[in-house]
């Protein structure tokens, strides 16, 4: 496997985009021509080669830059990175838990070797090489889950379980579709979720809830979350509002191609064997219109789930100020042809 990574920003230029082979591996969120909030819960079991969901972590060409971003973030902020004492064990788990995938996955990128304690980590791609003890912190540079955090794609959290919910007692946040670990840690399920409009009212969480609380080890799940972006920016923080918010007044008709993005989380959710933790990777992945609709099937889709997406939606997601322009410019991508299931481009 050969990956040739991209050199791009997420910030000031925006030199962020898909490589023409990059763009029908995208993890198209919406399976039919309508939307509306579900649990979508599936395994998280090797599917389609070439796709996101080939490998347990998924890499792809913007690794090293998505890296390089993380790193700004945490500089500026180093809040984004937080884990309550307890989580120590946790972040061990989700060490070990992606240092074992990464060298399965990916061997020409990673490797590890294990001296039962004592492991050797090679990140390839990132220039990194480290010898250190398993279980002792004082041999790594940093808290095991922000070492092992600044090497993976995604925002993680790590949600402790106890009286009968879970906790957001850990994570490292820095590429999150407008909210705050610094607010949300040591928060439960629903408290974290309370924002979300209609998907209470629909008993949604209960659904996910019940279903996490009995998550087996070594059974992972996924599913897929979406908004939009307006420019490829990872970080739309709370924290940083200001930087991102006034975004929305720049797009126009003559814009909107280039500058909004169709911006999908693929979240996956593992039992950690030690911590018995819940580990809650948010993928995020983003794709301008001008890309989506080079796959007719995308285009088509799109246009029709953002027309008929129901009001409390486009508001949550605060799509508001550019809704009617984005539907009408894409209605010249639906010639009316009817759409195959499913989620891969034609």
């Amino acid at each position: 496997m050969t990956i040739q990574f991209k050199d791009e920003s997420f910030r000031g230029d925006f030199t962020y985009a898909n490589s023409p082979s990059n763009i029908p591996r995208f993890p198209f969120p919406f399976p039919e021509d309508e939307y509306m909030y579900s649990t979508n819960i599936e395994p998280h079991h090797a599917a389609r080669a070439g796709s996101p969901f080939e490998n347990a972590f998924d890499v792809d060409e913007h690794y090293v830059a998505e890296m390089k971003d993380r790193a700004l973030v945490l500089a500026d902020d180093p809040g984004r990175c937080q884990a309550l004492p307890h989580m120590e064990t946790a972040g061990w788990d989700f060490l070990e838990l992606v240092m074992v995938s990464k060298a399965r996955d990916y061997p020409d990128l990673f490797k590890l070797t294990m001296d039962g304690d004592r492991w050797h980590w090679i990140n390839k791609p990132l220039q990194i090489d480290d010898t250190f003890t398993f279980g002792d912190s004082s041999t790594l540079p940093c808290h095991p889950m922000e070492y092992i955090g600044r090497q993976v794609q995604g925002d993680h959290a790590i949600l402790d379980q106890r009286d009968g919910n879970l906790w957001m007692d850990a994570g490292i946040i820095t590429a999150q579709a407008d909210w705050s670990l610094d607010f949300d840690i040591g928060m439960n399920f629903f408290e974290w979720h309370a924002p979300v409009p209609l998907a209470h009212e629909l008993g949604v969480f209960q659904r996910a809830l019940k279903f996490l609380l009995t998550l087996p080890q070594g059974q992972p799940s996924r599913r897929l979350n979406w908004t939009l972006t307006v420019n490829p920016r990872l970080d739309t923080s709370p924290e940083n509002y200001p930087k991102w918010g006034p975004d929305r007044m720049t797009v126009t008709p003559e814009n909107i191609g280039e500058k909004v993005h169709l911006r999908v989380e693929l979240q996956t959710f593992w039992r950690l064997p030690r911590s018995n933790a819940i580990l809650f990777p948010i993928r995020t992945y983003l794709m301008a219109m001008n890309e989506v609709v080079t796959q007719p099937k995308w285009g088509r889709r799109l246009h029709r789930v953002m027309r008929d997406l129901r009001p409390e939606l486009v508001d949550y997601k605060g799509l508001s100020r550019y809704h009617p322009i984005l539907v009408e410019w894409l209605s010249q991508f639906d010639d009316g042809a009817p759409t195959s299931p499913g989620i891969f481009p034609d």
